[in-house]
């Protein structure tokens, strides 16, 4: 075999891509990258009626998108068939297989067929209990576990690396590459992700795509980090802000777990809030600017750059996710009256005579300072004057913005808030949460 390392990752496209199957990418590209070696794509696209060109794109986007390249060409399996027909003829003539109904079937040898697993040590099977196999069938189109190993003998794969459901597999495969006097790659099975029951990972668990995360407002680089740790531990108790570069000089095989790992939603959420707090908001402006108007109806162009930048910079600290940043900051620039939610009308209801003398205190007050004076150190400096000057802490009067202005009882400072809302939607926000009626607001 070569003895630079050139491993492989093999999607089939007649689905999206698993965060199962984005975790054995990146084990893969991290010991290729880590070893000098290749990193090589492989399409499955042999299943006719469910492989799909748009499948295969989302696959290819999905990888890009965590920041996984590939060495060389994309292969297409679909493409080999000639190949794989050749090389099943070849096992026929030499005896090693033979003609049933059409289809040929590979004559399993009998005695131990073993390897040792890099991620579970020695793994044997008996030849006789594995029952002789189709590689070819009737129609001759290559079964999955005959293609493989002609697709990996002439890409030159040196690992092969997957999940441990594959396990039983592979004895039918080491029994090809001696029949083909073909040396055997490595072979390292990764231990499946399971969800929190403890069951292996499903759509009964929510989103299983990694597309499905992107749009959830999950970062590559939060994504990337979470997908390491599944399975896999870099010896200390370090969990977060591994640049690809450090993943890649951290990352082992001999620190690969066997044991399932757990797909725990809430911490990628609280992993991917981290990477929020570090990210600039130049980094997270082109993503909140097309959230904005996908799904706020937003058009970021009509918003000074400097609002937008100054919105997300305030918002992404309280945030988990890129939705909820764009969240946040579409309540601070679209000027609408917002709906209180669930904590913000049980205060409201707690005092809602001192809710609406707050507002109706704050709305004269901030009418009357001037349009190019609205900045955040000058507000702040005049609510506490008002507070004061009605004897009263000045939480009472910025908790009651607060909640007019954004519908929830956190925020930013609330003079930093109001110069982000500026004073057209502040008044806006006070004058609407004057007029409402429910929660005994007006009682």
């Amino acid at each position: 075999m070569n003895d630079t390392p050139r491993l492989r990752f093999a999607p089939s496209p007649t689905g999206y891509l698993h965060v199962g199957g984005a975790r054995t990418a990146l084990f893969n590209w991290l010991y290729a990258k880590k070893t000098g070696g290749k990193f090589l794509l492989r399409i499955e696209d042999t299943d006719r009626e469910r492989s799909t060109p748009e499948h295969t794109r989302v696959i290819l986007d999905g990888l890009t998108w965590l920041g996984l390249d590939w060495d060389e060409e994309v292969v297409f399996q679909g493409a080999r068939v000639e190949r794989h027909r050749e090389m099943a003829d070849r096992l026929l003539a030499a005896g090693r297989a033979y003609l049933e109904e059409g289809a040929v079937r590979f004559r399993m040898p009998a005695g131990e067929i073993g390897w040792t697993d890099f991620v579970h040590g020695p793994i044997a099977f008996q030849g006789e209990d594995i029952k002789d196999w189709i590689i070819l069938r009737s129609d001759r189109t290559p079964t999955y576990n005959f293609s493989v190993v002609v697709d990996d003998i002439d890409m030159r794969v040196t690992h092969v690396m997957r999940g441990d459901d594959h396990i039983a597999n592979t004895p039918k495969q080491i029994a090809l590459y001696h029949a083909l006097g073909v040396p055997l790659p490595a072979f390292g099975h990764v231990p499946m992700i399971h969800g929190m029951d403890g069951k292996k990972l499903s759509k009964r668990h929510g989103a299983t795509a990694v597309g499905d995360y992107q749009q959830l407002g999950i970062l590559p680089e939060a994504m990337r980090n979470f997908l390491a740790l599944l399975g896999w531990s870099p010896g200390d108790d370090r969990e977060l802000y591994f640049e690809a570069n450090e993943l890649i000089d951290a990352f082992s095989l001999e620190k690969v777990q066997v044991k399932a790992a757990i797909f725990d939603v809430k911490k990628l959420e609280w992993m991917n809030g981290q990477y929020l707090f570090r990210a600039s908001p130049e980094r997270l402006l082109p993503i909140v600017e097309q959230m904005l108007l996908e799904k706020h109806g937003l058009e970021p162009s009509t918003y000074d750059r400097e609002r937008l930048l100054n919105a997300i910079h305030l918002a992404k600290e309280r945030s988990r996710t890129t939705l909820e940043v764009a969240r946040q900051v579409a309540v601070r620039l679209d000027g609408k009256p917002v709906q209180l939610d669930q904590e913000a009308t049980r205060q409201v209801a707690k005092d809602p005579v001192g809710f609406r003398d707050a507002l109706a205190a704050a709305e004269q007050h901030l009418g009357a300072v001037p349009d190019d004076e609205w900045k955040a150190p000058r507000l702040e400096t005049d609510l506490r004057g008002l507070a004061e000057s009605l004897g009263v802490g000045a939480g009472k009067i910025f908790q009651p913005i607060r909640i007019a202005l954004t519908g929830t009882t956190a925020s930013e400072p609330v003079h930093e808030l109001l110069q982000t809302v500026g004073k057209a939607g502040t008044l806006l926000r006070i004058r609407a949460a004057l007029a409402r009626k429910e929660d005994g607001a007006q009682n």
